[in-house]
């Protein structure tokens, strides 16, 4: 038997498992311009899409890691500040899991008797 605590769990395993990709995705669309850190997590934040900083950072270092980022310090308002923009690769990228995204949502909008 399965209690309320183990089913809530994994649960949330899953939530976050399904969230972590969509994460790049909301990342990369957001990079046409230049942001900090905390600037881009404000603006997700305004389109509803909360994400920590403990795993904001990380994804933003993978993404460069991995080409799709470029990154910058730059001085502002006399602190050092390293701004992140969607490499060349990135936007590639970005179109291609845009593309698997929408796809994706009509399957699963279809199984689930939405559309």
């Amino acid at each position: 038997m399965v209690t309320g605590g183990a089913r809530s769990t994994a649960k949330d395993s899953l939530s976050l498992e399904l969230r972590r990709g969509a994460l790049v995705l909301a990342v990369l669309s957001r990079l046409h311009r230049e942001e900090y850190g905390y600037s881009l997590k404000k603006r997700l934040a305004d389109r509803a899409l909360e994400i920590d900083e403990g795993t904001l950072y990380p994804l933003l270092r993978r993404l460069e890691a991995q080409g799709l980022l470029r990154s910058r310090w730059r001085l502002e308002d006399g602190r050092p500040r390293r701004y992140y923009r969607i490499a060349p690769r990135g936007e590639q990228v970005e179109r291609e899991l845009a593309a698997e995204w929408r796809d994706l949502a009509s399957v699963m909008d279809r199984l689930l008797g939405r559309g």
